[in-house]
Parts: C-alpha cells; structure tokens; sequence
C-alpha cells in the first residue's frame, strides 16, 4: 500500500493564508454593507428632522419661503411649487407685485446739489467713476460711484434682431463704465436680449414703447439735470419731468431717504441683483451684487440691497434687472464682477453707460420703425 504523500508546509500556508483572506473578505464586506446600512439610516432620520423642522416649525416655515422666494427669481420658478404649493406660489408672486406697485406710488421730493466740484473750496476733485468692494452674510459685491450723474445715457444694441453684451457697448462706444439696465422679454429663460419689457428712453428720446397708451409703469432713469427719477408714470408725465434716460423696472427700494422694505422676509429671496440709487450731492450709485455661486457669493436680498444703498447715503434707489443679467464693466470691456449665467455674459437691450464727454456720442434708435408685437425675443 503506497504511503500517503504529505502536503508540503508550503501548501498548507497558502491554504491557510487563502481561508484568511477569504475570512477578512468577508468580514469587511459585511462591515460594509452594517456601515452604509448605518449611514442610509442616520441620512432618513436626519432627512426626516429636516422635513419636520422645515414645514412645522416657525424658523423652517421662514427657510422654506426664502427658498422659494430665491427660485422666483430663477428660469426654475415652477419648481417653487414643490415647496409652498402652487397655490400659495401663485398667491406670493401676487403679492410681491401688488407691494412692489405699492412702493413706486408715494410721490419722491427729494432734491440734489450739483454744485461746481471745481470750486475753490473744493480740497480735492472727485474722480468721475469710483468702485469699491462690498460683502455682507452670503454675498459679495461692488458699489460704482458716479459723481456726475448728467455724464450717464443709456446704451442699446448697435444692431436689430439681437441684445448686445455691455462689455461690448462698453468697448464699441469708449465708455468708461457700464451697468446692466432693465428688463426684457425672456421666454424660457433663452431670449435674444431684444425686446424690453415697458419703455426705453435714451438721450430724451423715446426709442421703445411696450406700453399702451395712458398706461404708467415702473421707471427707473435720469432728468436732464441728472436727478434720478424711480416710480410709477405715464409718458405724458415723464415728459414733464424732462426724463433723459429711463428703463422700465421694479420696485423702487428707498424713497426720500426712507428703506421701503421692512425686513428680510419681504427681501424678495436671494439673488445676484443690481439696483441704482442717487446720493443728495447729485452722485449715482450702482450696486452690483454677485450670486449663485457657493464659496463665493450666493446672492442678496432686496433688504440687503436697500442697506447698502442705505449705508452709502441714497435718498432715492431702485431695482435693475438682476439674476444672470448682473454685470458691471470697467473702461475697454473689462467685465469687474463675475456673472452668474452658465453661458456668460448675457445680451440684454439695454445698459447705463458712463461717458467722460456724452455729448460726442451718437446712440442711434435700433427699434425705430419697429412694433412690439413684431419682434421675437426667442429668435436667435
């Protein structure tokens, strides 16, 4: 009988080192699945607490409308809904506009002084444009000072069919600064930048008219003698303040040196924003905030807004077309901010731009001889 062949220590190593192995392997895999089962766990209990704060407590119900009040702002309104509910969407934005027609009717009286800066007692010349950074909790931003507010117009595409940056306006036309202006028409968030929303008035002239006739909308612009106008007319009353460059857009914010908005909770949520607002010496302000970019700036709120306006001693200010739209450009097209859209710099219809010598600049009327009703703001 033949004697049995011994496995070698060498096998019997591998054998044990392999049912080791297997073992660990094991015991990992079910760490593994006893660890994510622990966490999936804690992530609905968290979840679950988060649901109940955010619609059962005071403190939720409050995030909850800011997060909605911040997507009304945004090309994703609708998702609002998922939020507060479509009816209560549809009651908010009701009331933001009721409150914002609200807010442009209390009749502005206040005055400015545009006093010779040359005089002898002047100790020190202003420059015309001056830019200063700002930040406050979740936003970052820059205040542009112009000390001459009668060395604004208002900048409009140089060709038909499309909206121009204000880099380019900046750039072709030898501005020294340029801001965002108003609105426009902007069907799912993809339109050309063409069609204003209400009246354009550049240069005294009325060059677009999206209003019927004896209708009053929500301006925001300059008088011949640079005085800011903001609020509710119609253009037979324009005309008799002797408006010089305007935009149709809302709310006005501060009025005869009063903040119109109460509180954060009507600051109409969080967004990159641009409002314009004038001083007492005649100085124009524009505050350009930055959002929708974590780590660096999310975004204000119209209260946040007003403050800083506020803080810079405006007695009048109003709101400018904001959101992706937000930019402010420096001599040569520099763009100084930094825009929100995922695509860049958008084409708008309209921009307030900053000139040493207005009087040599020629801003012809692009939509003369053009109806509303004939322009497609989505054709691109």
């Amino acid at each position: 009988m033949p004697t049995p062949t011994l496995p070698s220590r060498a096998s019997v190593k591998r054998r044990t080192g392999a049912k080791k192995r297997a073992s660990v392997k094991k015991r990992r895999k079910r760490g593994f699945f006893y660890m994510f089962s622990r966490f999936v766990i804690a992530m609905m209990l968290i979840g679950t607490a988060g649901l109940i704060w955010l619609f059962f407590t005071p403190s939720g119900n409050n995030m909850r409308y800011l997060m909605a009040d911040t997507l009304i702002t945004t090309q994703h309104r609708h998702w609002a809904k998922y939020i507060i509910g479509q009816a209560e969407l549809d009651k908010r934005v009701a009331a933001y506009q009721a409150r914002f027609e609200q807010m442009g009717t209390e009749k502005d009286t206040h005055t400015i002084d545009l006093s010779n800066p040359d005089k002898e007692d002047t100790p020190v010349k202003k420059p015309l444009v001056e830019v200063e950074e700002v930040s406050g909790s979740g936003y970052h931003g820059y205040v542009m000072t112009v000390n001459d507010p009668t060395k604004i117009r208002l900048g409009v595409p140089a060709k038909r069919g499309k909206g121009e940056k204000v880099s380019s306006m900046v750039k072709r036309t030898g501005a020294l600064a340029g801001v965002n202006g108003g609105g426009f028409a902007d069907p799912n968030w993809k339109g050309n930048g063409f069609k204003p929303i209400g009246v354009v008035i550049s240069q005294g002239k009325l060059y677009y008219n999206g209003i019927s006739s004896g209708a009053a909308t929500q301006i925001v612009g300059l008088d011949k003698q640079g005085k800011m106008i903001a609020g509710k007319y119609t253009l037979e009353e324009l005309d008799k303040l002797g408006i010089q460059e305007a935009v149709t857009f809302q709310p006005r914010i501060i009025v005869n040196g009063k903040g119109q908005i109460r509180s954060q909770k009507e600051g109409w949520g969080i967004a990159p924003r641009t409002a314009m607002g004038q001083r007492e010496d005649g100085a124009i302000l524009f505050v350009v905030i930055d959002g929708r970019q974590p780590g660096y700036s999310i975004g204000a709120s119209l209260y946040d807004v007003q403050q800083v306006m506020l803080d810079h001693g405006a007695v009048i200010a109003a709101n400018l077309d904001g959101g992706s739209s937000t930019v402010l450009v420096k001599e040569g097209g520099d763009i100084v901010n930094k825009p929100s859209s995922e695509y860049g710099e958008r084409y708008l219809p309209t921009a307030f731009l900053v000139f040493d010598d207005p009087s040599k600049v020629t801003i012809p009327n692009i939509w003369e001889g053009l109806r509303p009703q004939d322009i497609d703001p989505g054709k691109k």
